[in-house]
């Protein structure tokens, strides 16, 4: 296997022939502290007809990044525990164990361990045409419409019930190479894949992403802000680092993302928020390591998502529906 490069690559470039494998050595990165490895070998675990949801399991440490690939089958990212950043080229989601992320197939994506995590991945099989956790062919039990089909083309962060957190945990991750399976291991792998792609079909959208832009000024000022959102509280502040105007700044930011700097950094406040809850930090503290008082806070939440904090921070289950 090929010795991983000297210096990791640009954003988004495609990774280096051969390097597939979780590498044993891995690169430090001293401005930010990361390491990095690539991604577990994908022939493995592909996914077909027969076994349409595949698993593989790793544990990586805190600032660990996966370089960036991609599939060309979907994907689910869960952290059970341990939260996890999953950037994407025109955006970033944050994962905490409450969530799992989408990714729809041909997607190059990077995945960055925000803490120790226990990282899960499953592969869905994806006959041509469709696409969603349910898309299985003529099969299929739960038709769908071409709106729904098109909202599973983007990556989409979906809130986990319980259920699905266990039987993500109960899916086998030995790779093909190793003893074949029995009859009865695979009969019970597809009893796990089907409940997993139902509980999947249903879960609920959570808006937990932060829009990233091509223009190599902002991209820095926005890395810089997801870094550390409390540390500058103007746009002048933070343009004062890009060595761009304000006016600048904010022309890029309307242009490039179609929002304010304001609206985009509430978004990065409330990753942030949700990244703090994930270690079961009190609310209160979260209000105030934002910048908040608790009141604001709870406000500014209900306002921008629709839904409490509790339940938004993933600290309450949602309340099913009847």
């Amino acid at each position: 296997m090929p010795n991983l490069p000297a210096t990791p690559p640009a954003p988004f470039a495609p990774p280096e022939p051969g390097v597939e494998h979780f590498a044993a050595q891995v690169v430090p990165r001293a401005r930010r502290g990361l390491s990095y490895v690539g991604s577990l070998t994908p022939e493995l675990f592909v996914p077909t007809a027969a076994r349409p949801v595949r698993a593989k399991l790793r544990w990586l440490a805190a600032d660990t990044q996966v370089m960036p690939h991609s599939h060309p089958w979907a994907q689910v990212a869960i952290s059970t525990t341990g939260v996890i950043r999953l950037t994407v080229s025109h955006g970033t989601y944050i994962v905490p164990p409450s969530r799992a992320l989408w990714i729809p197939p041909g997607v190059e994506h990077a995945v960055t361990m925000v803490e120790d995590a226990d990282l899960r991945t499953l592969y869905f099989h994806q006959p041509r045409g469709q696409c969603g956790p349910g898309a299985l062919g003529s099969g299929n039990p739960r038709q769908r419409s071409d709106d729904e089909t098109a909202a599973w083309r983007q990556c989409r962060v979906l809130e986990v019930s319980d259920l699905l957190r266990s039987l993500v945990r109960e899916m086998p991750t030995t790779p093909d190479g190793d003893p074949a399976p029995t009859a009865a291991e695979l009969l019970r792998e597809q009893h796990l894949s089907a409940l997993v792609r139902d509980e999947l079909a249903r879960a609920a959208a959570v808006k937990l992403g932060v829009d990233l832009p091509q223009d190599k000024r902002l991209r820095h000022l926005c890395e810089a802000v997801l870094a550390d959102p409390t540390r500058h509280e103007t746009l002048a502040d933070w343009a004062r680092d890009t060595g761009a105007s304000p006016r600048t700044v904010a022309r890029l930011f309307r242009s490039e993302l179609g929002s304010t700097f304001t609206q985009w950094r509430q978004q990065v406040i409330l990753a942030k928020a949700v990244s703090l809850a994930a270690g079961r930090m009190p609310m209160g503290q979260i209000a105030a390591e934002l910048g908040y008082s608790p009141s604001a806070f709870s406000a500014m939440v209900r306002k921008s998502v629709g839904q409490p904090p509790g339940r938004f921070l993933g600290q309450q289950q949602p309340v099913p529906a009847h």
